[in-house]
């Protein structure tokens, strides 16, 4: 049955990691891997998402797997249009008359032009009639309950795998914008830089991943951590074993970590002075899955002296806010012009 109807909004969060589509009325219907499987040679696709990351590192010289987004922007300008088609027509029906959908998709603000028209190209193309490309930072306010059409300042800081946003959001408009492309794929870097250096073992970009996720942390912790992990000793080239513990974790997460703080603390630098009193009051929201590493919310309050709030299902704002994007943006925009009355 397709998820489709004739008056469906689609928002997608085209991640570095991850892309996460949502259906007006059907909830979030794809959250997969922004990798695709394409044919060396005739760049054929043989698979895409899931299917696809589970070849990352491990295909024959015939298939290639391609991330097409790194740091947050399109490296591969071709194979995005196609993954995103492959996604989008996952969801709508072949044939749908006049009623096409309407979409939003959330992409980085450091994109350019030329990237931006690639995006707009493959979602018209894939059978949308309204498409809207809106800044991460902003679907991801919006996916989080903030009410950004208040006269009053509110600052949000999007973690995401390739790219970190930090934006102070007022009366629905964006008054100061900062990306740089640090994100969760440097958290893993600097684990596999870490055990190279230090261990002389290899591994690969999914086990950096499951080392982050299961004992990554930004802040001394009371109780130290332990995993076991595998990968190839560097120097005879055989498999290895080797435990690793959460406070050599912490040390080699702290370069992207305080690069991540040092933009948060130039953006409050920025603020305009009332609105900055205000983002004393509400505290810094924290979205993307990168914000989900343990104890960086605290972090971020100690470095900066204000709140960080890590947000309620900080993975799908993103995707949230680009789903009800035209709804909110149709009941909302006219409380502009109320609170300019007032």
């Amino acid at each position: 049955m397709a998820l489709f109807n004739l008056t469906t909004d689609i928002g997608m969060d085209l991640g570095t990691c991850n892309t996460l589509v949502h259906v007006k009325g059907k909830g979030i219907v794809i959250d997969e891997p922004s990798v695709v499987a394409v044919e060396r040679g005739t760049k054929k696709i043989m698979a895409v998402g899931t299917a696809a990351k589970r070849m990352l590192s491990r295909t024959h010289g015939d298939i290639i797997a391609i991330r097409p987004l790194r740091d947050g922007v399109i490296n591969d300008l071709e194979t995005t249009e196609k993954m995103i088609a492959y996604f989008i027509k996952k969801i709508i029906p072949r044939s749908f008359g006049f009623n096409k959908p309407r979409m939003v998709i959330g992409v980085p603000s450091c994109i350019t032009e030329v990237e931006k028209r690639a995006v707009f190209e493959s979602a018209y193309r894939s059978g949308a009639r309204d498409v809207k490309i809106v800044e991460e930072s902003l679907a991801s306010a919006i996916g989080a309950n903030i009410p950004i059409f208040e006269p009053t300042g509110h600052m949000i800081c999007d973690i995401g795998g390739g790219t970190t946003e930090i934006s102070v959001i007022s009366l629905g408009g964006m008054v100061i914008t900062n990306a740089i492309r640090i994100g969760g794929d440097e958290f893993d870097e600097a684990i596999i830089k870490y055990i190279r250096n230090v261990h002389n073992m290899i591994i690969g970009d999914q086990t950096a991943e499951d080392v982050k996720i299961k004992i990554g942390n930004a802040s001394p912790d009371k109780k130290i951590e332990k995993l076991e992990i595998k990968g190839t000793d560097a120097i005879t080239g055989l498999p290895k074993r080797l435990e690793v513990d959460s406070v050599e974790v912490r040390e080699c997460l702290q370069e992207p970590i305080i690069a991540i703080i040092e933009v948060i603390k130039s953006t409050l630098g920025e603020t305009p002075h009332e609105l900055a009193a205000d983002i004393l009051e509400h505290g810094v929201v924290m979205t993307g899955g990168g914000s989900m590493l343990k104890g960086l919310s605290k972090l971020v309050a100690k470095e900066t002296g204000v709140p960080a709030i890590l947000a309620e299902n900080p993975l799908l704002c993103a995707v949230l806010g680009a789903g009800k994007y035209f709804d909110y943006i149709n009941k909302h925009s006219s409380n502009i012009y109320q609170n300019l009355a007032n």
